[in-house]
């Protein structure tokens, strides 16, 4: 059986020098009523700053400011108009009032908000852009850019129209640009309209692509095929798509954050321009752990707006003005309940749309016939869910990363379980989700972190996992002196050897082979006992018994990636096997996948250490602490090992 040849190192002995400790490492195969609230509002308080006297921002100083823009509000630090109604001019916006319903546009006056600012994100569009293409000119390029440095891109979809031609993201790797192909588009019909493509914009003179950016910024290069150039005896009907590459944003989110301090913790030296001024607020550094900036929010128990004095306020409930009439009062509570009935049937419908276009009919299906699974995943209402999170608190968020945001939700039975909202899965994949659904709820092994059950009453269905306590593997080995905890190398060999066994049982022992796709240590979760939890499925695929690769776009993180995957797209068991290889160096070196040298250079963390393998005693290469407490054969052995999964 070919997978079985790939198992190369099932329960391994690696032999060191003249004996080697034995390393077994299976791993190659809501209210009833709206809140009333009396607002006092009273002068704003006056702060010293180092360049004199400065009003901080307020009800009373924003008391004249413009606060909506057609059906969109949005709150300080955004704002239009005079300097004091916003924080700096990454955060000023502009409503065009000659459109019908006005436009919220950022002050560049082309980048659109199309929803009303988050806590953290908006949602925008931007212009569409028109690449003109030239006779002989096979290769065209075109970047796109945040509204300012207070923004990061988090997630993308565009649909790009014309004809023949290939698109590639550029990605920076190690300071190079290298391109990776996204989809192509053919024409097949040179009479194809560009109406007609952009109906189902599936490769046939258009086609759509979603990217999961996290970047400051991000190119697109399009490589036209030869038979795609203009000729001069072309038929003059030819469609139109011959001539221009259109890019359309259909939609696109991005993150925002404040930049005057690197972090929360910089902001405790110097507050002259601290964000986070009301009371009962707290500071959250910027979600991705690559880039600076932090976010302000208000204490469990209170709302409002952290970036205002007074803004948190504490949550009260209603609160009613005795002087109203008690007929007023009967009037005001009745309208105020048939609204809220009205709001709550359209929401039960929206929801059981969600429901059905989510599958969930057929998922209740395949659990309920699984006679086998003693503890089956449940399907949770998206009451439970809010009830859980507190109606998805911002500070319920445990983090943020490629594939979606996770929260912390306690059930009403007292578990405490992770809630994972997933960024964005097409209709055309819900299927093979609710398939992953059910294959994922039949796992059941002590080194992969449980699957509880799903919610599908929400457009993106929401997957629910056991909580585990301590963070991941990678917040451990690079937290540095900021954590009060370290793994001794018994811990890392034990840690190694739980990870390596759960994808094992990935690989050959699960009823359907899975491959994980994106092995790093920030998916190895450890437990209130430190054991190793394998987490994280987002990318996961499901591959059928008689094959043993299949063909993806290249998804993972840089550092990680299996370099025969990223280079053919041919994704198998071996490809996480080279991502584990990758963690085992990590544990020997305690170094980032992507390091910076002394002299300040990014490298690679792999290369590193296969090269200087080949420079000098492997001894010489390890942490100090690993040198400290590891003996030589175990220095030796994990290093071999860790050679053979990086091996191409």
């Amino acid at each position: 059986m070919v997978r079985g040849k790939a198992a190369g190192l099932v329960a391994a002995e690696v032999e060191a020098g003249g004996g080697c400790r034995r390393v077994e490492m299976s791993l190659f195969s809501g209210g009833l009523l709206p809140p009333l609230l009396l607002v006092f509002t009273t002068l704003a308080p006056i702060a010293q700053a180092s360049e004199g006297i400065v009003s901080l921002p307020s009800a009373a100083t924003l008391a004249g400011c413009q606060r909506s823009c057609g059906d969109l509000t949005f709150d300080y630090p955004f704002g239009i108009g005079s300097s004091h109604c916003f924080r700096q001019p990454d955060f000023e916006l502009i409503c065009d009032n000659t459109t019908r319903p006005p436009r919220l546009l950022f002050r560049n006056g082309t980048i659109e908000i199309v929803q009303s600012p988050d806590i953290t994100y908006l949602s925008v569009t931007f212009p569409n852009v028109d690449i003109s293409m030239k006779p002989n000119v096979s290769v065209y390029n075109m970047s796109l850019e945040p509204p300012g440095k207070s923004f990061l891109f988090g997630l993308a979809e565009l649909n790009i129209t014309g004809c023949d031609f290939d698109v590639y993201q550029l990605v920076l790797n190690e300071n190079e640009n290298v391109p990776t192909k996204l989809c192509s588009v053919t024409c097949p019909n040179g009479r194809t309209t560009e109406a007609i493509a952009r109906q189902d914009c599936n490769g046939t003179g258009c086609c759509s692509i979603g990217l999961d950016i996290d970047a400051n910024s991000f190119q697109l290069m399009f490589i036209r095929h030869h038979k795609g150039e203009l000729k001069h005896d072309a038929p003059s009907n030819r469609s139109s798509l011959w001539n221009t590459i259109n890019i359309t944003t259909v939609r696109a989110i991005i993150v925002w954050r404040i930049l005057d301090q690197p972090s929360c913790t910089s902001t405790m030296d110097n507050r002259t321009n601290y964000a986070c001024v009301s009371r009962h607020n707290k500071c959250m550094d910027s979600y991705y752990t690559w880039s600076l900036g932090y976010i302000c929010l208000c204490n469990d128990g209170y709302q409002g707006n952290p970036f205002i004095q007074d803004g948190c306020l504490r949550d009260r409930g209603i609160v009613i003005g005795l002087s109203c009439g008690f007929g007023i009062l009967l009037v005001s509570l009745s309208t105020m309940f048939f609204i809220h009935r009205w709001k709550s049937g359209i929401q039960k419908q929206l929801r059981r749309k969600h429901f059905t276009k989510n599958q969930g009919l057929l998922l209740e299906q395949l659990i309920s016939s699984d006679e086998n699974a003693s503890d089956k995943t449940k399907i949770f209402s998206l009451d439970e869910l809010e009830k859980a999170t507190n109606n998805f608190d911002p500070t319920r968020i445990l983090g943020h990363g490629g594939h979606g945001m996770v929260y912390k939700g306690i059930l009403s039975d007292q578990r405490v379980v992770a809630i994972k909202m997933s960024k964005d899965i097409k209709e055309d994949e819900i299927s093979q989700f609710i398939n992953e659904v059910a294959i994922l709820s039949q796992i059941n092994h002590r080194n992969i972190v449980k699957l509880s059950g799903c919610c599908l009453e929400t457009e993106v269905p929401l997957l629910v996992y056991d909580f585990i306590p301590n963070g991941s593997l990678f917040g451990i080995l690079h937290s540095g002196s900021s954590s009060h905890f370290s793994l001794s190398w018994d811990d890392c060999l034990r840690i190694a050897v739980e990870a390596a066994g759960a994808l094992y049982y990935l690989h050959s022992a699960a009823s359907v082979s899975v491959f994980h796709h994106d092995v790093k240590s920030s998916n190895i979760l450890l437990d209130a006992n430190y054991t190793a939890k394998v987490s994280d499925f987002g990318a996961s695929r499901l591959v059928p018994i008689d094959q043993t690769h299949i063909v993806t776009n290249v998804q993972g993180t840089f550092g990680y990636l299996d370099p025969e995957y990223y280079r053919t797209g041919q994704l198998n068991e071996k490809s996480d096997v080279y991502s584990f290889g990758v963690v085992l160096v990590e544990l020997r070196l305690r170094r980032e996948p992507i390091f910076t040298t002394v002299t300040g250079s990014r490298q690679n963390l792999s290369n590193y250490f296969l090269w200087e393998l080949k420079a000098r005693p492997i001894k010489e290469i390890v942490a100090a602490q690993v040198h400290e407490e590891a003996t030589e054969e175990e220095i030796k052995c994990v290093g071999s090992l860790a050679a053979m999964c990086l091996r191409l």
